[in-house]
């Protein structure tokens, strides 16, 4: 029964993806959902993406070992999505591009797009990389199979989906995966769970005093948190492109804090639900087998399967949203997009199509090899947040800002991320981010300031996009995108 629920689901989400290929008929739909996303569909996919296995498994898992003070990992995620919606997110929304380097180029002018590109492709592609093992695990433990095919069943549908309607298949199965997640956390598995473990008086009565102690995880482990994932969220294309989706700024920002608002209700229930764990299963050994343990435990046939479909769910949502980003960086940025704006919409689609497959496939293939996600996933973050976050926000406050004071910072902050990374021998440290952060700062400010100041009429071009109000239709073809980065070249 458990597996024919999830079954069933899987197929569901192609049936979806099918259906959503008849709205993808332009670069905008396919890319962005035509930026003509409500608040109830741009919530439901925002908070699908940032809610996925890493807050799902990851969050139940923390809870287990730490208690209430495991919320910190999902606590940061959200906390910014609530960042972006009430700073960044209206401004991102006007400016009508497709990938965070096209912004770099919009405020700087002609600069170096594919090195931010590149930065941006090892982030997006390790995060669908990383999410692609987990629900392959999943698989793995469901259907009695070894790691590769699991991988391979998991990451088929995955691509399927995303390829037939791209962004529009990515909203439609996000909304499916938000209800499901929803469902099972809240729903089922949060009552049954603090049920079986005796309710808050069993927690009481059966955890030690820490387990209930907001920061007994560490002052350092939380600002690890807010450092690492808190700019991730900020500057990360797979975010940024579901801001892109938004039909006006007011969709931007209060849909957006209302996907936050949900996130920090979503890491109290995995706290919680790791919490009861603890109580019933007292000897688990790995952090990341506490979610399968638990609904085995405390859930019967039916009810199981359609939980563990919303832990897919949340995965998969992750998986495919990453996957899609890592096509249209890898499109648009670092091969090089169209410039004359004059390309059939159609070959457009066709072309994105061909991106989301290859890489689907370099995301199989590097899943299937790869044994230490955790630490790939922690050097692609650092990096990218090393690298990019100075450029981008520095870029938006800071008129004096020019090109090559931007690519001076993302080289200092690649370098110097990764350099002290190597002499400390330790992935997991805190001073690599430091380090790249200060050289990034550093250089981004020196570069400018030797640098002559950015054109007017790039300043121009990025003041008036500023500007401009979002049309509430939030169409805007392909060719109105590109000639408006020809018009911001100096």
């Amino acid at each position: 029964m458990d597996l024919l629920v999830i079954a069933l689901y899987m197929a569901g989400m192609i049936g979806i993806g099918w259906y959503a290929k008849t709205r993808a008929r332009t670069q905008a739909d396919f890319l962005v959902a035509g930026r003509r996303l409500g608040p109830v569909l741009y919530a439901g996919t925002l908070a699908a993406l940032v809610m996925g296995g890493g807050a799902t498994l990851g969050g139940i898992g923390l809870g287990y070992q730490h208690g209430l003070s495991g919320v910190w990992l999902v606590f940061s995620m959200s906390a910014g999505v609530a960042l972006i919606s009430l700073v960044l997110a209206p401004l991102i929304n006007r400016l009508r591009v497709y990938t965070v380097s096209q912004m770099l180029e919009l405020r700087y002018g002609e600069m170096g797009t594919v090195v931010s590109g590149i930065v941006m492709l090892a982030y997006t592609l390790m995060i669908a990389v990383t999410s692609t093992i987990a629900y392959g695990a999943i698989f793995s433990v469901l259907f009695d199979i070894e790691k590769v095919p699991a991988i391979l069943i998991g990451s088929s549908v995955v691509i399927l989906y995303s390829v037939l309607g791209g962004m529009w298949s990515i909203t439609f199965t996000d909304i499916v995966q938000f209800v499901l997640k929803t469902l099972g956390m809240f729903f089922i598995l949060l009552p049954m769970a603090l049920y079986s473990a005796g309710g808050f008086a069993g927690l009481q009565a059966r955890l030690p005093p820490e387990a209930f102690d907001w920061t007994a995880i560490g002052a350092g482990k939380i600002f690890t948190y807010v450092v690492l994932y808190v700019p991730t969220m900020v500057i990360g294309q797979d975010l940024w492109q579901r801001v892109f989706t938004a039909r006006s700024d007011s969709v931007a920002r209060w849909a957006g804090l209302a996907a936050a608002g949900y996130g920090f209700a979503y890491g109290i229930a995995g706290a919680l639900i790791g919490m009861a764990a603890k109580v019933l299963l007292p000897g688990l050994e790995g952090r990341d087998q506490v979610y399968t343990e638990i609904v085995r435990h405390v859930l019967p046939v039916g009810l199981a399967g359609l939980v563990v479909a919303g832990a897919l769910s949340a995965i998969m949502s992750t998986s495919s949203g990453a996957l899609i980003a890592t096509a249209t960086v890898a499109k648009e940025d670092v091969h090089g997009r169209r410039r004359d704006g004059a390309g059939d919409q159609h070959d457009e689609v066709r072309h994105s199509r061909i991106y989301i497959v290859i890489f689907g496939v370099v995301m199989a293939v590097i899943a299937c090899l790869l044994q230490d996600v955790i630490a790939g996933l922690t050097i692609a973050s650092d990096i990218l947040v090393g690298g990019l976050m100075v450029a981008v926000l520095g870029g938006m406050v800071w008129r004096r800002a020019t090109a090559r004071g931007a690519i001076a910072s993302i080289f200092a902050g690649v370098a110097g991320t990764l350099g002290t990374m190597a002499v400390l021998g330790d992935i997991y440290a805190n001073l690599p981010i430091y380090i790249g952060l200060v050289a990034s700062l550093t250089f981004f400010i020196g570069g400018s300031l030797f640098d002559a100041p950015t054109p007017a009429a790039v300043l121009a071009r990025w003041d008036e996009r500023v500007r401009v109000q979002s049309r509430p239709s939030g169409e805007e073809t392909l060719s109105e995108g590109v000639d408006s980065l020809e018009r911001a070249r100096p």
